[in-house]
């Protein structure tokens, strides 16, 4: 340790008749130094940026960042109405929050003067302008090194093209637990994807449980609001992945991936004593439900669990609806479903298959032995576009030759037509299901395949199927030709030969109606020897007495109207969901499902 000097108290004697130096503080303000390249001064945010998500506030190490919510802000999907409030008495200015900012809305300028004597006056609502409203360069700024978020999903195992187009087995491999926890990190726990689900499901909470490798937990997060997990985490549309707040610079957490994930790895043995299912009360009730669809399936669940006895009435010869006939198998295998499906007839749900409601049975004897009877129909009848030569026999609805191709390759059917030449027309889902099934069928029955699919949008992109689907259907060999029309289906001597198409100029007119038109000079034929349209599905009321339509009111669109509770309007006792109330949607059908339950529970209990 260093010695001092006897003396050194004596040299600080001097400033005591030295003139102290005063700081007035208009030369802080106006004079004041100019900071260094990064610093760490004041925040700004771009409040037309941000989202609200409160990743900043999460990571902050001080407390210094609360969100708040603002009433002048739109609290709609893929946003909050919130905003972050700094307090400048507990920041520590680490910079942290600019690190991990998802929308590059939150910045810091080299401005760091603020004198006040009222502590309040600390508290700051980061705009634009920053703290004075006085235009500072910018300081401090997130780079490459410093970015804590991980932008970049990890890779999805498929199975290559060549595999893939001559099978139908699953093309998506899953998640290891290292990729799912790995994929389960960038997840910043924020929400926003919870408000855009249809079903409201728990999705931070799941994500969280397959970071922490706790699936039974996961399970129980999934099973709370989706009692069809398998099913959703290979099929649903994941709606939230297009509001995660990754996505904003980067891309979205594969939270679809991640739900399966969850399911494939707990033995479906082990579900009741995870999930200990408890009926809550005694009821002594009967709801009758006529589709074993999604919808169907969901109402099933939650009310046996509330005490109710449940009947499903399905016309098919298996449950599931859409699922079991149009869902191919290269996307949802027999095993995934039954998965599924097994455990909600563990709970004591009955299943009376091969009955239509309004044919083998009707409606009017549902509601004399039934106290409630729930519709979830579906949308199972194919739109046709009565084009010159569509009554052809070889030109047939998407939904029928799909339930024609999935009996025959589950070994159940006979063999379908399978064309050399396909044309299908239309761009959706629907489409691609046909177009990716029938490339696999061709390749298996001639070692190659010829597919054609037709749509009115102009550009491939505007095409409404998933991505997925276009990308990997163009890999199989699918050939896209987006921005025509059909106009003839033409027939020779009693022999589908060829479709005419016309170009698409544009599809919707200036009020935003669909309203195609076409150059009647640009036409293309592409040769087929089946046609297959899929331009979108209706519903089939069979089950409905003219005497009920009267009571009721059915949209435009062929939907039922309902209230908040899933109650049909009009017909107190006839609750409904799922396509015949918001159209084709799996993830949609859950949740009309889960609500009518609880409408049906309050109707029930005289609440």
């Amino acid at each position: 340790m260093a010695k001092k000097s006897f003396f050194s108290p004596a040299r600080a004697w001097k400033y005591l008749t030295k003139k102290p130096v005063t700081i007035e503080l208009s030369d802080i303000f106006d004079k004041p130094r100019e900071a260094a390249d990064r610093y760490r001064g004041f925040h700004t945010n771009d409040w037309d940026k941000c989202i609200g998500c409160g990743t900043c506030s999460r990571v902050c190490p001080t407390d210094a960042i609360v969100m708040t919510e603002f009433s002048e802000l739109p609290d709609e999907e893929g946003s909050k109405p919130e905003r972050p409030v700094i307090d400048y008495g507990r920041c520590s200015f680490c910079g942290l929050c600019v690190d991990i900012c998802t929308t590059n809305s939150l910045g810091m300028t080299k401005e760091y003067i603020h004198i006040d004597p009222d502590p309040n006056h600390f508290f700051f609502v980061p705009r634009e302008g920053g703290i004075h409203e006085v235009e500072f360069p910018e300081g401090y700024k997130r780079d490459e090194v410093s970015d804590l978020l991980d932008l970049e999903r990890v890779e999805m195992e498929l199975l290559p093209a060549e595999e893939r187009k001559d099978s139908f087995i699953e093309i998506v491999k899953g998640f290891s637990t290292e990729q799912a926890k790995q994929e389960a990190a960038r997840c910043v726990d924020c929400g926003i994807c919870t408000k855009t689900c249809p079903a409201h499901m728990d999705i931070p909470d799941y994500i969280r449980d397959v970071y922490n490798d706790d699936l039974n937990k996961g399970l129980e997060d999934l099973y709370r609001t989706n009692p069809l997990p398998a099913v959703c985490g290979r099929m649903c549309t994941h709606k939230c992945e297009t509001v995660c707040t990754i996505g904003e610079r980067g891309e979205a957490v594969s939270i679809r991936w991640l739900k399966r994930y969850i399911v494939d790895n707990v033995p479906q043995e082990n579900y009741k004593e995870i999930l200990e299912p408890e009926i809550i009360k005694h009821a002594n009730k009967k709801v009758a439900i006529i589709g074993g669809g999604p919808s169907g399936l969901s109402a099933a669940y939650y009310l046996s669990l509330m005490g109710y006895e449940i009947t499903i009435y399905e016309e098919k010869s298996r449950m599931g609806g859409v699922l079991n006939y149009g869902g191919p198998s290269y996307r949802l295998p027999d095993a995934a479903f039954e998965q599924d499906l097994n455990y909600i007839k563990s709970l004591g749900v009955n299943f009376v298959n091969n009955t239509k409601v309004g044919k083998d049975i009707s409606l009017e004897e549902l509601q004399k032995n039934f106290d409630v009877v729930f519709a979830s129909t579906g949308f199972t009848k194919g739109k046709m576009i009565p084009l010159p030569g569509a009554e052809h026999e070889k030109v047939v609805p998407a939904m029928d030759i799909l339930e024609e191709i999935k009996d025959y390759v589950r070994g159940e059917g006979e063999k379908p037509f399978i064309p050399e030449k396909l044309v299908v027309i239309g761009g959706g889902n629907v489409a691609m299901d046909v177009a990716r099934s029938m490339v696999r069928l061709q390749n298996i029955e001639y070692g190659k395949s010829e597919v054609h699919v037709l749509a009115l949008e102009m550009t491939l992109d505007q095409m409404p199927a998933d991505i997925d689907e276009k990308e990997e259907g163009g890999e199989e060999g699918v050939i896209f030709h987006p921005g025509y029309g059909p106009e003839e289906i033409i027939v020779e001597d009693g022999e589908l030969k060829s479709v005419r198409f016309k170009k698409v100029l544009s599809v919707f007119d200036e009020d935003g109606k669909f309203n195609p038109k076409y150059d009647e000079n640009e036409k293309i034929e592409i040769e087929a020897d089946l046609v297959v349209q899929s331009i979108g599905q209706a519903p089939d009321y069979v089950y409905l007495s003219e005497e009920l339509k009267e009571k009721i009111n059915i949209t435009r669109r062929g939907q039922l109207e309902i209230n908040d509770q899933g109650q049909v309007k009009g017909a107190p006792w006839l609750f409904a969901g799922g396509d015949i109330v918001h159209g084709p949607d799996i993830i949609h059908g859950i949740a009309d499902g889960h609500n009518a339950a609880r409408g049906i529970d309050k109707y029930l209990m005289g609440r």
